[in-house]
């Protein structure tokens, strides 16, 4: 058998596999089947057997090699999957490489993030304390080599391929900067390369931390851990969540265990197919408490938001920003042939108060879903109401409610030009090969006209109105990338986050947050007393 015919071959093996694990999953979902039940199943499958046989005897072309694994791998069953719900989902060998790397947390290769712009692959930014940093290359510099070969025509995709490899081997990378005469060769020795869920955390106020953590992999409850451990004696933290799709849900439960008192309930998922299972707070935080406010946005989900809901519901902090996704669906990751993975709807879940958070999704399309067509507004009164431990009323259904509102930036025409173009980031390497920038950097009117300049070079219409109009927001993301340049990508993003309008506005939520958590603390003594009148008392 040739390979485009085994490869075929798995292609049709896999289908069949993912019908076998959905057949059961749902057999155990609706009880024992029915005689009827399991022939229908049987006709269903044998009727795409003929359908594919059909298919790739008589189609005008031949079906073979990419061909034929794209019928099954993007057609056959992701169409399947997209009848039972938006969530499960079918992961191709790629695609199952990039997931299992994102769950672990780390890779091996050089450390640095890619991207194609206009037919060149970019270093986005290299990670620090990685042989692409230590090494010396910049953010704007171009791969134009990889161990000699030209990258012209190459994606980004095979690129990075290029770059990975086992620890301790040599890859050697050309590149060309602005402002150097002639392209830049260095020979990088692969490491393991760690990547963190938490990608900023510092001391943002005296006393107060504030942490980004971007989703949930297996290192990031050691993580959180080290952090608020780090931090000293905190009088009060920020957890942003914003854009945080989540992740793994052992390590959602690991985050709230160390937030969280000892057998308090994180979340709970029930499903037919498995036994329901609740999780608790085996550790705690052992009486260590301090005001939490945490920063949620309408992309906050699964993971982020099964730990919204737990401090939300238990009191521990106050949720503010916007509401989140709402996506309540538990999937299972089974492991199928040829290094495919197949995330398959197995639970529901919900948070300590009993909130089922998941968006409707009947009748969308996944587009509209992943765009929040048909969202429920905060206040909607068909929305299940519940009631956190000291009593305050929150909603089930359509995500994550804040308890205080912050509203968003929003951009204008100006803005997203020039985010779409990605001009911040080129104008950096321009502006860094000609000046000179110190750890006072600031940007100044003279640097404004710089900026000014390479927009009319790149053919960007501007005017003293536009520029005026959002001069404090174009001053932040000039020095953001110059910063990342010049001292490295934590103090880039620290730049931002210093200034990022909800950050700072959550930053004024703390004193909410310290009453709410004073008033459950309240509760709490009311209703031990409650069930025990004479505690305290003393022998009569």
């Amino acid at each position: 058998m040739n390979s485009r015919a085994r490869r075929a071959l798995f292609a049709t093996i896999v289908f069949f596999s993912v019908c076998a694990l959905a057949g059961l999953v749902l057999q155990r979902k609706v009880g024992a089947q029915t005689s009827e039940d399991e022939s229908q199943l049987r006709d269903s499958l044998k009727t795409f057997t003929n359908v594919y046989a059909l298919v790739e005897q008589n189609y005008a072309e031949p079906i073979t090699g990419d061909r034929a694994d794209d019928a099954i791998y993007d057609g056959a069953i992701p169409g399947m999957l997209q009848v039972l719900d938006p969530h499960s989902h079918f992961y191709d060998p790629k695609a199952y490489a990039r997931l299992r790397e994102d769950q672990r947390g780390h890779y091996y290769g050089v450390g640095m993030v890619i991207q194609e712009q206009n037919n060149k692959v970019y270093v986005l930014t290299p990670y620090e304390d990685t042989p692409s940093y230590r090494a010396g290359i910049h953010p704007g510099d171009i791969i134009s080599a990889v161990d000699g070969k030209s990258t012209d025509g190459w994606s980004s995709d095979q690129v990075a391929k290029a770059l990975k490899g086992p620890k301790g081997t040599h890859v050697q990378v050309t590149m060309i900067r602005y402002g150097q005469p002639k392209p830049l060769v260095f020979d990088l020795t692969r490491d393991e390369i760690p990547h963190p869920s938490i990608d900023l955390k510092y001391e943002i106020r005296p006393g107060i931390g504030y942490i980004h953590l971007t989703q949930f992999q297996e290192t990031t409850g050691q993580e959180m851990e080290d952090a608020i451990n780090g931090f000293g004696n905190l009088k009060g933290l920020v957890l942003d969540l914003r854009e945080n799709p989540g992740g793994l849900l052992s390590q959602a439960v690991d985050v709230c265990d160390h937030l969280l008192a000892k057998g308090q309930t994180i979340v709970s998922q029930r499903g037919r197919a498995y036994p329901d299972q609740n999780y608790t707070a085996t550790h705690g935080n052992g009486g260590k408490t301090f005001p939490i406010v945490v920063l949620v946005n309408r992309d906050t989900a699964s993971a982020a938001e099964i730990v919204s809901g737990a401090l939300q519901d238990h009191d521990r902090a106050l949720i503010v920003g916007e509401t989140t996704f709402g996506k309540g669906l538990v999937q299972t990751v089974y492991n199928l042939s040829e290094n495919t993975g197949l995330a398959l709807t197995t639970y529901h879940y919900y948070t300590p108060s009993g909130r089922l958070i998941q968006r409707n999704y009947a009748g969308l399309s996944l587009y509209d879903y992943y765009n929040h067509a048909g969202a429920l507004p905060a206040d909607s009164s068909n929305r299940e109401v519940k009631l956190t431990d000291s009593g305050r009323t929150v909603y089930g259904g359509g995500g994550i409610t804040p308890d205080e509102k912050i509203e968003p930036p929003k951009s204008n025409r100006f803005q997203e030009e020039l985010l779409d173009r990605s001009a911040f980031f080129h104008f950096a390497p321009v502006y860094v090969s000609d000046h000179t920038v110190d750890k006072d950097f600031q940007v100044d009117d003279a640097v404004i006209a710089d900026f000014e300049k390479y927009l009319t070079s790149q053919g960007v219409e501007w005017s003293n109105a536009d520029i005026d109009g959002v001069k404090d927001w174009i001053k932040v993301n000039i020095k953001k990338e110059i910063v990342t340049i010049e001292s490295g990508q934590l103090q880039g993003l620290r730049v931002m986050a210093d200034w990022d309008p909800m950050i700072q506005k959550a930053l004024t939520y703390l004193p909410e947050a310290q009453a709410l958590e004073d008033n459950a603390k309240k509760v709490d003594e009311e209703k031990a007393e409650a069930r025990n009148p004479n505690a305290g008392n003393g022998a009569q």
